[in-house]
Protein backbone atom coordinates (compact mmCIF):
# COMPACT_ATOMS: atom_id res chain seq x y z
CA UNK A 1 0.00 0.00 0.00
CA UNK A 2 1.42 3.29 -0.94
CA UNK A 3 0.88 6.77 0.58
CA UNK A 4 0.23 10.21 -0.97
CA UNK A 5 3.93 11.43 -0.13
CA UNK A 6 5.58 8.53 -1.95
CA UNK A 7 3.15 8.64 -4.93
CA UNK A 8 3.89 12.17 -5.43
CA UNK A 9 7.86 11.60 -4.97
CA UNK A 10 7.40 9.02 -8.00
CA UNK A 11 5.47 11.08 -10.08
CA UNK A 12 7.52 13.99 -10.00
CA UNK A 13 10.89 11.93 -10.30
CA UNK A 14 12.79 11.66 -13.93
CA UNK A 15 12.88 7.98 -13.06
CA UNK A 16 9.69 5.75 -13.35
CA UNK A 17 9.36 3.58 -9.81
CA UNK A 18 8.11 0.50 -10.39
CA UNK A 19 4.81 0.74 -9.44
CA UNK A 20 1.83 -1.40 -9.93
CA UNK A 21 -1.92 -1.14 -9.93
CA UNK A 22 -3.96 -4.89 -9.13
CA UNK A 23 -0.38 -6.22 -10.36
CA UNK A 24 0.05 -4.54 -13.88
CA UNK A 25 3.12 -2.30 -14.00
CA UNK A 26 1.94 1.78 -14.55
CA UNK A 27 3.00 5.21 -14.84
CA UNK A 28 1.86 7.48 -12.31
CA UNK A 29 0.86 10.85 -14.11
CA UNK A 30 -0.75 12.70 -11.40
CA UNK A 31 -1.73 12.93 -7.94
CA UNK A 32 -4.59 14.85 -6.42
CA UNK A 33 -3.69 15.00 -2.65
CA UNK A 34 -6.70 15.98 -1.60
CA UNK A 35 -8.66 12.97 -2.80
CA UNK A 36 -5.90 10.93 -1.74
CA UNK A 37 -5.99 9.53 -5.93
CA UNK A 38 -3.66 9.03 -8.72
CA UNK A 39 -4.18 9.96 -12.51
CA UNK A 40 -2.33 6.69 -13.65
CA UNK A 41 -1.93 4.47 -17.16
CA UNK A 42 -0.53 0.73 -17.88
CA UNK A 43 3.23 0.69 -19.16
CA UNK A 44 1.21 -1.38 -22.08
CA UNK A 45 -1.71 0.42 -22.51
CA UNK A 46 -0.94 4.22 -22.15
CA UNK A 47 -4.23 5.36 -24.16
CA UNK A 48 -6.39 3.96 -20.92
CA UNK A 49 -5.92 6.20 -18.23
CA UNK A 50 -7.75 5.60 -14.65
CA UNK A 51 -7.89 7.79 -11.58
CA UNK A 52 -7.62 5.36 -8.47
CA UNK A 53 -7.14 5.03 -5.09
CA UNK A 54 -3.43 5.90 -4.05
CA UNK A 55 -3.70 3.24 -1.46
CA UNK A 56 -4.42 0.55 -4.42
CA UNK A 57 -0.91 1.11 -6.01
CA UNK A 58 2.14 -1.15 -4.56
CA UNK A 59 5.53 -0.01 -5.13
CA UNK A 60 7.54 -2.96 -5.71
Amino acid sequence: MMDVLRAQKISESPVMGNVTYDGTPIYIQHVDNQNETARIYALEDPDNELTVSIDSLEEK
